[in-house]
């Protein structure tokens, strides 16, 4: 047995273990990217729950500001009419 047969026989089993590690890697890779799309598709419908919260409660401060503003322009209107009276009544 010659030093190139040696050679050649060392590089076809380096060859074959390194595909082995190859595809244990990618095996295990492809079980990683499982476990990280339930987590994004978990993290996506909490979010998604929030939003549904967020904008309820949106709608309600909205409706307060819009009550809160027709308040205050009837009193504002009411307090107007008092001072255009007296300011009639001046002249």
């Amino acid at each position: 047995m010659d030093i190139n047969t040696f050679l050649s026989i060392l590089l076809y089993v380096s060859a074959i273990v390194l595909i082995i590690v190859f595809i244990i890697v990618g095996i295990k890779l492809i079980n990683v990217l499982d476990k990280v799309d339930k987590i994004t598709e978990d993290v996506s419908n909490k979010v998604d729950s929030f939003s549904g919260a967020i904008s309820t409660f949106s709608r309600a401060a909205n409706g307060f500001a819009n009550i809160s503003n027709s308040m205050v322009f009837g009193v504002s209107s009411v307090i107007s009419k008092i001072f255009n009276k007296k300011m009639k009544e001046e002249d």
